[in-house]
């Protein structure tokens, strides 16, 4: 597993990585404080799926916007400013709870506006990684930056439970507001190679058709889409029905719940690490298949689990499978996607995801009601494992593609084919 910390030893990446940790930990904290906040206020469920919608629904809606943003603006820039207005709302938010104020609807518009902020921002992110790491690190990259996403995940629930006891909700909110400084820190040090950025301006209409026409036609990246689509609507939603599992299978509310969702998250980071080497060995394509294959298996698992204790053992495999798929496919779109179009190839991609796995979760949960949390989770489950094997005779899985054999999700293609779409891309400088 070493040899998935080998990006840190690039400066602009490890500085990068390092804020965005301290950022998600912060963020899970805000995140935890937030549900907690609104339920004791108002001591209804829909309020908490309410805020917790609102966090997320930005990033289904705007990604596209910010995948166009960070294809036409200097993406370093552009997640600063975001990242500015994610500490404005950030810092709202903490102000309201430590005056008294902090409203169910005042704390629901706040957290819209932070993740609207987020969603607008993240793709930049994205499309910076290839210019932080050479070529060949990149997918060790993602998986660090996925296993830094749920390294929060597992921290920052705990420190938020020991802040809102220490000092109240201001406190957990208001060290996610200043836990952003440290990505504005990053930010300054870092330095990126020039980009060439078009000179005409287009409409955002065309400029969002440019981005879906060329990952339509670009065969790995409207797979790898395509596969997103599938994975959200059938596996994903395990994640937002995990307290419902904790309460309807195992009769354990907030401790079993808390169980689940940091097991998820250690199985994450452990297989985030363990991409590179696995990649590495059986190569990209082979380790995708084995992960689409396992988060199905482990689900079946998960879903007929007799005790609590042996749900929390699937979930840490579920996790690192998951996380491998997720990954993977983000790789797929970032080796097979040119430098001008990066951004908003990643924005659908993410739009993707952020639309179909609300409503997935939302499909599970109320079909749940009726058939029962253990069925839903077992049959979705089930419905993905029958799409990996059907999907398992398409050329580019199957390693039979006519033109690039087994290598779209291996190597960098050639943009040709894609380029007229927004003009020859240039390589970049340094």
């Amino acid at each position: 597993m070493l040899s998935s910390l080998r990006p840190l030893r690039y400066r602009n990446f490890a500085l990068i990585w390092s804020a965005a940790l301290l950022s998600n930990i912060g963020s899970w904290m805000q995140t935890v404080a937030v549900g907690v906040l609104v339920t004791e206020k108002t001591g209804k469920a829909g309020w908490t799926g309410l805020v917790a919608a609102a966090a997320f629904l930005p990033i289904g809606l705007l990604s596209p916007v910010g995948g166009l943003m960070a294809d036409r603006m200097d993406r370093r820039k552009w997640l600063f400013v975001t990242t500015v207005g994610e500490t404005v709302f950030a810092a709202a938010l903490t102000i309201l709870a430590a005056t008294g104020h902090a409203s169910p609807a005042a704390v629901t518009v706040l957290v819209f506006g932070g993740g609207a902020m987020s969603a607008i921002g993240f793709p930049a992110y994205q499309a910076m990684l290839p210019n932080l790491v050479p070529p060949g690190e990149l997918g060790s990259a993602i998986s660090l930056s996925s296993a830094q996403f749920n390294l929060g995940r597992v921290i920052g629930p705990a420190l938020a439970g020991v802040a809102i006891v220490a000092g109240g909700y201001g406190w957990a909110f208001g060290i996610n507001a200043g836990s952003f400084f440290a990505v504005l820190v990053a930010l300054l040090f870092v330095r990126l190679p020039a980009r060439q950025i078009e000179g005409q301006v287009e409409s955002v209409s065309k400029r969002l058709r440019d981005g879906l026409r060329a990952t339509a036609r670009t065969p790995a990246a409207r797979l790898a889409v395509m596969l997103i689509s599938v994975v959200a609507l059938t596996a994903s939603p395990f994640i937002a029905l995990i307290p419902a599992v904790a309460l309807k299978a195992f009769h354990s509310k907030a401790s079993g719940t808390s169980v689940l969702v940091t097991a998820q998250g250690i199985g994450a980071v452990l297989g985030a690490l363990a991409l590179t080497p696995l990649a590495a060995r059986f190569g990209r394509r082979l380790v995708l298949l084995a992960d689409l294959i396992a988060v199905s298996l482990l689900l079946v698992l998960y879903g007929l689990s007799p005790a609590l204790w042996v749900a929390a053992v699937a979930m840490v495999l579920v996790g690192s499978a998951y996380i491998g798929v997720l990954a993977g496919c983000n790789t797929i779109i970032q080796l097979n996607a040119p430098d001008a179009l990066r951004g908003r190839m990643l924005g659908l991609y993410m739009m993707a995801l952020g639309i179909l796995y609300p409503i997935g979760a939302i499909a599970q949960g109320t079909i749940a009601n009726v058939v029962g949390i253990r069925a839903v989770t077992v049959a979705g489950a089930l419905i993905l494992l029958v799409v990996v094997i059907v999907a398992f005779r398409h050329p580019i899985l199957a390693g039979r593609d006519p033109h690039q054999p087994g290598q779209l999700l291996e190597e960098p293609p050639d943009v040709s084919l894609i380029a007229g779409l927004a003009g020859s891309p240039r390589p970049e400088s340094g």
